[in-house]
């Protein structure tokens, strides 16, 4: 099922509200981030079902990154000093919202989502999974309910947050991301793979 979201940096967490205008929104996150409107950066996926929230951003005057897919990296990317996102807005995955808010648990961001049922089936879906009322809106203690909270990832194609895999004479090169939410501590790792090393298990997979 697709989720609408909004994800902000812990600077700008209690500054946003997913029923709030845009243009209030990006306000009230360049006020928090000390930025003027033309120097935020908003991501959003390229679909048709965002031309009018693209259009809203556009018309604030804020710089808007469209991406062809995944909504993970750029939501978490908010919450990460130098990736250059400020916010992740528009519809997308309702289980990567859920991945997103992990992450912006472990970094003191903020997440707020709503369902987007596409029909009557994913109404009865989401019903069968007990939730009964598909336009709550979903707090970061709705998505994730506990401090307890590790988050991980790999990248493989070049995003705002990590590094794509990079193929080299011998093997490949990889760069994650790990993250604990009750230290707050953020691990960045660069590993080599050697494909002569690895066990035939490990390469069944991306490698």
């Amino acid at each position: 099922m697709y989720m609408n979201k909004i994800a902000v940096g812990p600077l700008a967490k209690g500054r946003v509200h997913l029923d709030a205008p845009v243009k209030e929104n990006l306000a009230n996150v360049a006020e928090a981030l000390g930025k003027s409107m033309d120097d935020l950066t908003i991501v959003i996926l390229d679909r048709p079902r965002h031309n009018e929230l693209i259009k809203e951003v556009r018309e604030a005057g804020a710089r808007i990154r469209l991406i062809t897919d995944g909504d993970v990296s750029p939501a978490v990317a908010c919450a990460i000093e130098g990736t250059g996102v400020d916010i992740m807005m528009g519809i997308g995955g309702a289980p990567e919202g859920v991945l997103a808010a992990a992450a912006l648990r472990c970094l003191g961001g903020e997440m707020q989502g709503r369902l987007w049922p596409e029909g009557e089936e994913d109404v009865k879906r989401a019903q069968k999974l007990g939730i009964q009322d598909v336009n709550k809106l979903l707090t970061m203690d709705d998505l994730v309910r506990s401090d307890d909270v590790f988050f991980a990832a790999t990248g493989i194609t070049e995003g705002p947050l990590l590094r794509g895999v990079h193929f080299t004479a011998q093997g490949a090169l990889t760069h994650s991301v790990v993250m604990r939410a009750k230290t707050g501590t953020i691990r960045f790792i660069e590993a080599r793979h050697r494909f002569d090393k690895k066990p035939a298990y490990a390469m069944k997979g991306v490698f």
